[in-house]
């Protein structure tokens, strides 16, 4: 994959799933039971995942990051 080297996706999806899980908590935070369904009364669906997508988009970045440190 040297051809490759300068071609990393991880950087950008990290990025983007980070901001929207970032806006995502926020308004769940914000919204807080008024966002609540007849499905889910108690859960926060908005805010629990916004925080999946946040730990997912830090992940893809630390990801991108070790690999420009090995390169």
């Amino acid at each position: 994959m040297s051809s490759m080297e300068g071609l990393d996706i991880r950087a950008p999806i990290g990025g983007l799933f980070s901001l929207l899980g970032l806006m995502l908590a926020g308004y769940g935070m914000v919204a807080g039971s008024r966002t609540t369904s007849d499905v889910a009364p108690v859960t926060n669906v908005n805010l629990w995942w916004g925080l999946v997508m946040l730990l997912f988009g830090i992940f893809m970045l630390v990801l991108s990051r070790r690999a420009m440190k090995r390169s």
